[in-house]
Parts: structure tokens; sequence; C-alpha cells
């Protein structure tokens, strides 16, 4: 277990709400804690709990909060060098919260080792998101799909893993279709993002297909849309859509109350590319968003299964 030093455990420098607190929260105070950052944080997120399994709405929002907290370290602190050492003291406290847990001060690693320990998480899955948010301080630029499927391995896949061991699944072939969705789930927020991530300084369009496709760099930061632009796009877009539907097949491996969320998400996925194609590809003019109505549709349509799923029991 790595040691750690009192700027380090404090995590200074850090947003102010992320500052471990002086005193150790009881479980319940943690929890609460994660819960309350589930709900004011991610809207879309908070709403999902809804649909998943009985009993398992705190071990969700404390793996979320650990997400939420380490991806804020990451992206929320301009400073890459110190973003990187918050991302390292954050990595040494999961360390402790396995090995030492009763050391454990900040209120998601108290609440976090109720979950490891109730469903038994492996502690690499954490460290890979880690890993992701470590990537996204050095690199910034993508020059093959197949570099963009690792990162995702780290950024993306162990959420969708860590879902489906809370909720009593650890077959591999399972984990491997949630691998597929939590993947091009990840893309399409790319895509949707170019313009986004452009001005952060980041290009997730792999570089192989600005040449395949005769599009240069330059056209994204001057938002000059070609015919070539178009090609691309759509080219990426089919290539996620197929990915996403893959992994789809996993609704047929998992019990109808999980099988919900989880069609939830990946309708979702599929919203963000439909709202792709509605705009022509044209990513470039503004973010294709998906409309509240739409979004309410898909919740409507979750209800509406989980209400037919409880009249059948």
């Amino acid at each position: 277990m790595s040691e750690l030093s009192t700027t380090e455990f404090a995590l200074l420098g850090a947003p102010h709400q992320y500052l471990t607190p002086l005193e150790r929260p009881s479980l319940s105070e943690a929890q609460a804690w994660c819960a309350e950052l589930t709900r004011t944080h991610y809207e879309n997120f908070h709403v999902a709990t809804i649909f998943l399994p009985r009993g398992t709405r705190a071990h969700f929002e404390s793996i979320y909060a650990y997400c939420r907290v380490a991806d804020d370290l990451g992206d929320e602190v301009e400073d890459t060098a110190l973003a990187t050492r918050l991302l390292d003291a954050w990595g040494a406290m999961l360390d402790q919260c396995y090995d030492a847990p009763e050391r454990s001060m900040h209120p998601v690693f108290v609440a976090l080792r109720e979950t490891i320990r109730a469903c038994d998480l492996p502690r690499q899955l954490f460290l890979d998101l880690v890993i992701a948010f470590k990537m996204d301080q050095y690199k910034t630029e993508y020059e093959t799909w197949d570099e963009l499927l690792e990162y995702s391995h780290y950024s993306a896949n162990p959420v969708g893993r860590l879902v489906l061991l809370v909720c009593g699944y650890r077959e591999e072939s399972v984990a491997l279709l949630s691998d597929k969705v939590c993947t091009a789930l990840q893309l399409a927020n790319f895509w949707q993002d170019v313009v986004e991530d452009k001005e952060r300084g980041r290009r997730y369009v792999p570089a192989e297909s600005l040449r395949r496709f005769g599009v240069d760099e330059g056209q994204i930061e001057g938002r000059v849309f070609t015919p070539e632009f178009r090609a691309m796009i759509q080219d990426l877009v089919v290539r996620t859509r197929a990915m996403l539907a893959e992994g789809g097949q996993i609704s047929r491996r998992v019990n109808r109350e999980l099988a919900i969320t989880l069609n939830l998400f990946r309708k979702g996925g599929d919203a963000i590319l439909d709202g792709i194609v509605a705009q022509d590809y044209d990513v470039l003019r503004g973010r294709p968003v998906v409309s509240k109505v739409k979004k309410l549709s898909l919740l409507v349509g979750a209800l509406i299964d989980k209400l037919r799923m409880r009249r059948v029991r």
C-alpha cells in the first residue's frame, strides 16, 4: 500500500467539495455524501438508478462517486502536474481502502469499502479508471481506432463490469458484451463532442480516419464541413452503432430487471448517434443533443417495462 503525505491525503488543490474531511464519516454519512453527489452532479445517472435492482442503489452511488471525483480531479484541475499528483493520491487512497480500510477518511472510500466487501469487487477495475484519467493528462490525440479501444478498456469498460459484478454476474462472456456497449457509448460521446474536445486541446477522431477520408485536422478548429468530413463521421457512426448492437445482446444474458437498465443506456447511445445523423453528420455546426422529449420517451418506456415486470411477478 502506498504511503500518503498529509497534503496528498487531504487532496489539497482539488475542488473544495472533494477535500478529505478532518473526521472520518460514519458509513451512513458517507453513503449520504455519495447519494447527494450522484443526485446533483449527473441527473441522468440518478434517474437511471430507479431502474436498478433493489438493494443495489447505495453500491452504485458509491461507485459513481468514486468515478466522478476521479474524473474531476483530472478534468477540473487545470495544472497537469497537480492533476496527476491528485490522481496518484486517489489511487493510493484506493489501495488504503483495500489494505487498511479502517484508515480511510474520505467519504467515497468509507462508502466504497462496504460495496467492495458486499460485492467482492476487484481492485484492478477501479485502478484502470485512474489509469484512464491519468492518460488524459498526457495523451491528447489518437492515431488509430484500436488506440481508442484501448483507451476505452480503461475509461469505460470497468464501469460496465462493476455494474455486472454488483448484480451478481461474473461470466466473462457477459462482461465482453458489456465492454462493447461501454466502448460504443464512449465513442458516441467522442463523435458528439468533436468541437468541444478540440477546444480543450483533445482529438479523439483517429488520425487514420482523417487520412483515409482526406480531412485536414484544421477543419475541426475552423469548423469547415465538407463531403469528406461527412463521409468520415458517417463511417465512425456506422462502426459505433454496429458495436452497440453487438453488445446489446447482453440483455438476453441477464435478468429482466437489469436488462431494462442496460437497454436504457444502450438506447441512449443510439439516440446520440441518431442526433448526429439528423444533423447530416455535421458535428461542426453544433453539438448534437438528445432532446428532452426523446429522453422522456426512453425513461417512460423503461418505467413501463419495469411496471409490467412487477405485474408478471
